[in-house]
Formats: structure tokens, C-alpha cells, sequence
């Protein structure tokens, strides 16, 4: 028997892997900027939250369901962090100046964070593509370090810090606030995707260059994000 939908044709069986390219930002006069690598990045787990059913009930029958606001957050997982994320993390340095005495316990600041996930399938494999993540408005929960003695099998000890955030406006097109934005670039394969992809990552990674605009990383906002793409499509 034939059908009209096709089930796992060549080339679009996909899937997801891998975490890499993670780089954090912090927030200078409502901008996201000054962003660094985060090296010994293992995983980002997302983990939405709210959009709860709350049902009302009338005339002895369900009448309606109305969802709670959602909420996103969830995990960042690492073998270190940088000491700019110190400053997120409730540390500063007991003296001005010595980096290298710290104290604990002290204001948190909220972050902003890009990552990247790789795109698969059965044809290209892991070359197939990647998603761009990017999380704003991310405050940090503190994380259990466990030390223990050094044996014949040594390992690492790994931090895992949990984030919620807090929604920003998200421009007119959206019916909330958000507070995470995903770019699929297997979705701009045209010479004009390519190069918007481009000028994206010369945005979140820095382009190289000796300007001192231009050459810090910083994570566009929203409406940024939208005037980018308008400057390619429109």
C-alpha cells in the first residue's frame, strides 16, 4: 500500500548532538557584551518549566484551561568556568586588585550565554549543521564541589550549575517575552543565509578585527537579532 507521508526518507532522518562553542556575556547598559570563551563546557541542559493547565469549570462540565506563564532554565555542566563568570557565580575578590583571594556568598548578576548544538543526519552525519542557542537574562544557583583523594582512576571534578531566567521583550511578533532564541542554520543554506549566519558569529565571536567595536563578542537582543535578519532578506 502507498502512502502519501514517507517515513525516514534519505537525508531526513535527524537528530541532535554535542554541546560546544560556549561563550558568556555579561550585561553593560542593558547590552549583552564582553563576551568570553567557556572552556571545559560539557553540557547545557534545557529545562522549561511553568505552562501549567489550570482548568474552570462551569454548568457541572470542564468550561476551559488556561496555562500559567512559561518559564526557562535548567543546567550548565563544566570542568571550569572563566573568572569572568566569578562575578555570576557570587565571588569577588576579598582584596582589590588580587584575583587570586576569593570570597564566596556575594551578589549574584544575571548573564547572558550562547552555545552551540550540532545537526545530524543519515547522509552528512554531524556535518549536516548546527543550532545557535542563545539564553538571556540567566541567573546562576550555586554548585557542589566534591573533592576526594586521588586514586589509580583520577578524574576531574565537574561543576553543574542551575539557571532560571527571566523573559525580555521579544518584539511584536511574539505573543510573550522570551528568554531563549534558537538559530537553525541548516535552515539558510542560500548564499544570503550563509552570509548572515556569517555576520551572526562575527557578532557572538568577535570578527577578528582591531576595531574595538566590531572586535568584542556580544549577544544581540531580540529586535537587534531581527534588524540583522532584515538587513539580509529585506
Amino acid at each position: 500500500m502507498a502512502f502519501t507521508i514517507a517515513w525516514d526518507a534519505s537525508g531526513e532522518r535527524f537528530f541532535e548532538a554535542g554541546t560546544d562553542r560556549g561563550v558568556l556575556y555579561q550585561i553593560v547598559d542593558n547590552k549583552y557584551t564582553n563576551g568570553v570563551a567557556w572552556n571545559g563546557l560539557t553540557a547545557v541542559n534545557s529545562n522549561p518549566g511553568g505552562a501549567e493547565a489550570n482548568d474552570l469549570w462551569a454548568d457541572n462540565r470542564k468550561y476551559a484551561t488556561l496555562r500559567s506563564a512559561e518559564t526557562y532554565g535548567g543546567t550548565i555542566e563544566c570542568y571550569t568556568y572563566p573568572d569572568e563568570f566569578k562575578q555570576n557565580n557570587g565571588e569577588a575578590n576579598l582584596v582589590e586588585g588580587a584575583p587570586g583571594i576569593v570570597a564566596s556568598g556575594q551578589k549574584r548578576k544575571a548573564f547572558g550565554l550562547s552555545y552551540r548544538t550540532k545537526v545530524g543526519n543519515d547522509i552528512d552525519g554531524l556535518d549536516h549543521g548546527y543550532k545557535i542557542h542563545l539564553v538571556y537574562n540567566a541567573t546562576a544557583s550555586p554548585s557542589e564541589k566534591a573533592y576526594q583523594t586521588i586514586n589509580d582512576s583520577p578524574d576531574a571534578i565537574t561543576m553543574s550549575y542551575e539557571f532560571e531566567t527571566t523573559p525580555i521583550e521579544g518584539g511584536d511578533t511574539l505573543d510573550n517575552p522570551t528568554a531563549h532564541i534558537e538559530i537553525d542554520t541548516t535552515r539558510f543554506t542560500t548564499e544570503t543565509g550563509a552570509a548572515f549566519i556569517t555576520a551572526l558569529e562575527n557578532l557572538l565571536y568577535g570578527d577578528g578585527s582591531s576595531d574595538p567595536v566590531s572586535g568584542v563578542a556580544s549577544m544581540p537582543l531580540p529586535e537587534d537579532l531581527v534588524d540583522l535578519y532584515n538587513q539580509f532578506f529585506h
